[in-house]
């Protein structure tokens, strides 16, 4: 991962230097989504599976004093994205950011884009808040709830330029596939809300899991793929490798990028 120079303005995160005292953090909790029809098991469909994982103290320094800004509550009404920004802007929606560095990163390569970051793993959500400080970024919001929900309740059709899904959950057991998050129901809302030209992009490091985004993401009939040959795409530079990946990838295990545009 590249260095990069930090992204400062007026209206950035102050800054977490120092000795963090402890804070009490408070999670909101995720209601679960029904599933889709002809779907029998689980009786619920969740975009995220529950962690154990206990929050740092600076972790709860960041909830205590960037949270208020930069946590949006979840309401089951439209999100006017202009508000919560502060300023107009293209919007990415990530769903599932796990600690945050990923979306850290490529927040600050990208200043001039928002990005809307569903996670509902506390310890996630203050990782990246700290991150927030310490890089002075503002072009970050959080929702700490089931991304299901948000895209059905708070996101209008065409709303957003980009979604980022990377490295969803694999369920690698045959009878748990049903529980995976890339399946029709949910690539159909998520292409209804992209404008045209918007993309979404999609990396796995299981090759039985990319083999399904392809088919499903193929199948969508509002979406392309990038790929003008079909297949799977290179790594777009503003995705950074995690360690996770670069061990994998050194063991020569495969990673899967796929990048699909609303028509």
């Amino acid at each position: 991962m590249q260095e990069h120079q930090e992204h400062t303005d007026p209206g950035a995160a102050p800054s977490l230097a120092g000795e963090p005292s402890p804070a009490a953090a408070t999670a909101a909790e995720a209601n679960a989504t029904g599933a889709p029809a002809g779907v029998p098991f689980p009786k619920t469909i969740k975009s995220f599976v529950r962690r154990a994982g206990r929050t740092t103290t600076g972790q709860a320094k960041a909830f205590e004093l960037l949270g208020p800004r930069f946590v949006l509550p979840y309401r089951a009404a439209p999100l006017d994205l202009t508000e919560a920004f502060g300023a107009p802007g293209p919007v990415v929606l990530e769903i599932g950011f796990g600690m945050g560095d990923a979306t850290a990163h490529i927040a600050a390569l990208m200043p001039e884009t928002h990005f809307l970051c569903c996670e509902v793993h506390e310890p996630g959500v203050g990782a990246l808040l700290k991150q927030v400080g310490e890089r002075g970024l503002s072009n970050i919001r959080i929702l700490q709830h089931d991304a299901v929900e948000v895209i059905d309740h708070m996101l209008p059709h065409g709303v957003l330029a980009g979604v980022h899904i990377f490295f969803p959950d694999p369920w690698h057991k045959t009878k748990h596939n049903k529980r995976r998050l890339i399946q029709p129901p949910l690539v159909a809302k998520l292409a209804a809300r992209l404008a045209p030209g918007g993309y979404l992009h999609c990396a796995t490091d299981w090759e039985p899991y990319a083999e399904q985004m392809l088919e499903v993401l193929g199948a969508e009939p509002l979406l392309r793929n990038r790929q003008l040959a079909g297949g799977y795409a290179e790594r777009p530079a503003y995705r950074p490798e995690t360690k996770f990946e670069r061990r994998g990838l050194r063991l020569g295990h495969g990673v899967w990028d796929l990048v699909f545009e609303r028509i």
